[in-house]
């Protein structure tokens, strides 16, 4: 499967994207810029993390209304898969492609370690390698990752599902409700999550849990 890496003014993780999906795929994605309106055909777009636009105003706020979400919203729609992790997670919930938001962890410090992530959701479209209730670890690195959504909201991504990761074993770095580190949307391709899984791929990271993610969102066999 074809895929494309996001970039943006701030995003510093496009580069471990690229790789990740380079070594997993065979092939190199294709690099779209923030300007861009006409998206490549692909099956696979990828937002990675940083900081876009500093973080000015609400993380992902002013990413999330660059010309390029429009044409990511579109090929979404058309069924496209969208991954956002950590700063792409907080684009796709302020471009209104996820339920809820992302506010200041709880501890109002930045957090970088890595934590346990259980797969609550394999079912999914980037969690078919996985199985369910698999737990795994994985990096984490950021400052505004506390999930939260109105009781309503909650509810109901709880009811269909849509909660693919939660941190797991008391890992949870951040106050996400119900311990959320990931969710997908009602369509079932679009997924956001704040843990790097771009960041475990290979021996050399000190293990490969985030692996099976692009082998699935990929379509590759071999995980």
């Amino acid at each position: 499967m074809k895929s494309a890496v996001v970039q943006l003014p701030g995003l510093n993780r496009d580069r471990d994207m690229i790789t990740a999906l380079t070594k997993i795929s065979g092939h190199a994605p294709k690099v779209v810029w923030q300007t861009e309106t006409e998206l490549p055909d692909v099956d696979l777009i990828v937002i990675p993390g940083g900081f876009s636009y500093g973080d000015y105003l609400r993380c992902g706020a002013i990413a999330a209304r660059m010309p390029v979400m429009q044409a990511i919203k579109a090929k979404a729609e058309a069924g496209v898969r969208v991954l956002g992790v950590c700063n792409g997670f907080q684009i796709l919930l302020e471009a209104g492609l996820l339920p809820g938001a992302l506010m200041r962890n709880s501890s109002l410090k930045f957090v970088c370690k890595e934590i346990k992530l259980e797969v609550t959701n394999a079912s999914t479209a980037f969690t078919g390698a996985y199985a369910k209730g698999q737990i795994i670890r994985c990096p984490i690195a950021h400052h505004d990752g506390n999930y939260f959504a109105d009781a309503e909201t909650l509810k109901r991504i709880e009811d269909q599902q849509q909660v693919v990761f939660r941190y797991a074993e008391g890992t949870n770095p951040n106050g996400s409700l119900n311990d959320i580190a990931g969710v997908i949307n009602e369509r079932g391709n679009v997924l956001g999550m704040m843990p790097h899984p771009e960041n475990l791929i290979e021996a050399a990271h000190g293990g490969s849990d985030g692996r099976a993610l692009f082998a699935s969102a990929l379509d590759v066999i071999a995980a």
